[in-house]
């Protein structure tokens, strides 16, 4: 990797968060105030580990445009529920979209804030979707003994101090139908540290594999310079505990949109022993126009990153997370997009294809359209 590397001295992220853009140093002043301005309608946190990451004599460095501002998010597009994540949500804090899956929005920040997140909603003011009482959705998911796969995300589920965050992998782990329980994490890449320097953390996932139950980390790596030497020790601190790790992010505007990284991300995942699981296509999120790709050149640009990686290496979907279900693009042509159900909220979809016409200025599902097989 040439990634910078981070800075060698222990972190502590209970002391040195940056809440605002003014407070970073390397920023123009002016410069900073503006993007104040975008701070105070979408959430802004970064790191001093983090920040450390950035080639601040680059204007375009990929990591300063995955946590800074840019006033194009004040721009009128998107919608703050673009997969309508509200339609599953069946007690507060806990979402049942797929047959054996919960979804628990267990946390209600992130140690850094993605500028193209889906889920700002939940940092604004006002939020009443993170789950304050857990009881309920304990309850929810030992009534429902179809769900084998407890989420565990929100905001970022390791942000919570691991006495907090023991007792929750604990109660779900215990059900007899639960399998495995997954950690949805940006942290191994914003802070590192927070595995390496927590031995409760490891000692947890310890504990709970040896009972038989899975623990997956999914992270949340958007681009090869953040997996820094640091970052490796992290993720295999985890596995050395026992966890499975995986990775997977959304094709980014200006971040990874281009076949060289793609491949180069795909690579380094698999050679930590972390492969790429999904490659996103980006939701339609209110304030993310600047982040977002055309599904044709998304689609592109993964093809071609796919084929110049080794057979381990190309497990990775290109899928987005529609309000009907996780659907594959699965590839096109001079005339059509081909995309099929991967999961479906559903039944009746499960496994569906869909064929549309191609589009090149379209972004999501609802923007094509779509063209009836013969004989169905």
């Amino acid at each position: 990797m040439n990634a910078p590397q981070a800075k060698p001295r222990p972190f502590n992220p209970r002391v040195c968060y940056i809440r605002r853009p003014s407070e970073i140093d390397e920023l123009p002043v002016a410069e900073a105030r503006t993007l104040d301005e975008v701070a105070d309608r979408y959430a802004f946190r970064a790191n001093d580990y983090y920040l450390g990451l950035i080639d601040w004599d680059d204007p375009a460095d990929p990591i300063r445009r995955l946590v800074i501002p840019d006033v194009a998010e004040l721009s009128d597009w998107g919608d703050l529920d673009a997969s309508n994540e509200a339609a599953n949500t069946v007690v507060q804090g806990l979402q049942h979209k797929y047959h054996d899956t919960a979804l628990v929005l267990a946390a209600s920040t992130c140690g850094a804030y993605c500028r193209y997140c889906f889920r700002k909603r939940l940092f604004m003011r006002q939020n009443e979707e993170i789950v304050r009482d857990l009881e309920p959705a304990y309850q929810y998911v030992g009534r429902h003994e179809e769900i084998t796969d407890v989420l565990l995300t929100g905001g970022d589920p390791l942000v919570l101090n691991t006495t907090l965050l023991a007792p929750i992998v604990r109660r779900f782990a215990a059900m007899p139908h639960v399998r495995t329980v997954r950690i949805g994490s940006k942290l191994p890449a914003f802070n590192p540290y927070r595995i390496l320097d927590d031995d409760q953390l490891l000692g947890l996932v310890e504990e709970v594999t040896s009972t038989g139950t899975a623990i997956y980390l999914m992270a949340h790596f958007d681009h090869p310079r953040e997996i820094s030497d640091v970052a490796c020790d992290g993720i295999r601190a985890m596995q050395g505990a026992g966890a499975h790790v995986v990775n997977q992010c959304p094709l980014v505007h200006g971040v990874n949109d281009d076949a060289d990284v793609l491949t180069e991300l795909f690579e380094a995942a698999t050679e930590l022993g972390m492969p790429q699981y999904y490659l996103f296509q980006g939701r339609p999120t209110a304030g993310n126009e600047p982040y977002e790709v055309p599904m044709v050149r998304g689609w592109q640009l993964f093809d071609a990153a796919r084929r110049r990686c080794s057979g381990l290496s190309r497990r990775v979907r290109y899928a987005m997370s529609h309000a009907t279900g996780k659907i594959e693009i699965m590839g096109v042509d001079d005339g059509y997009i081909y995309l099929r159900y991967h999961r479906a909220r559903d039944e009746a979809d499960e496994s569906r294809v869909l064929i549309a016409r191609r589009d090149d200025e379209a972004y999501w599902l609802d923007d094509l359209e779509l063209v009836e097989m013969a004989g169905a």
